[in-house]
């Protein structure tokens, strides 16, 4: 129970307040025209891989010939590394680097790679191996654009680096 006062009113009154899960959409998608997608993710959440996964797969039911896919990481600040990673892996060969780190201490140095056993880490299946199989590995092969800006960070920077870094995509 929160008690509010209103200077200018000169009252106060209570508010219940309901402490309460708040469920975020963090990917969104269409076909923009005929042959095009557009995927956008917000955040880098828990669910957001599996979200991808759908997504595109209801986008590649609604047009099975798409020629081309924009994936939209504008003002994303971020989030799980591990969905980056199987964001990045979606679209790159099996196994290549998505992301390093070669620090000084033990404890700081890392390579992740575009395979399951870096990003898959809950159990259940894998669901970029399900749309893999529904596409026919469309996405490892489709043109592919990355938009960015200045609110485009942490795990939407890795996304974006390492598909341009294994020439994969095109970053606007």
């Amino acid at each position: 129970l929160l008690t509010i006062y209103r200077k200018d009113e000169n009252r106060s009154f209570p508010v219940t307040i309901t402490r309460e899960e708040i469920k975020t959409v963090s990917v969104k998608g269409k076909v923009i025209e005929p042959g095009y997608g557009w995927s956008r993710l917000s955040q880098f959440q828990e669910r957001t891989v599996a979200d991808f996964a759908r997504k595109v797969e209801d986008l590649y039911k609604q047009d099975p010939k798409l020629k081309g896919l924009v994936l939209d990481l504008r003002n994303d600040p971020g989030g799980y590394l591990d969905a980056a990673v199987a964001i990045s892996a979606a679209f790159l060969p099996d196994n290549v680097t998505v992301v390093s780190a070669n620090g000084q201490l033990p404890e700081s140095k890392f390579t992740y790679k575009a395979s399951p056993r870096f990003y898959h880490r809950r159990g259940g299946p894998d669901p970029l191996k399900r749309l893999e199989e529904v596409t026919h590995g469309l996405l490892k092969t489709i043109p592919l654009v990355v938009l960015v800006n200045e609110g485009s960070a942490s795990a939407s920077e890795i996304v974006a680096g390492a598909l341009q870094d294994h020439q994969r995509a095109k970053l606007l």
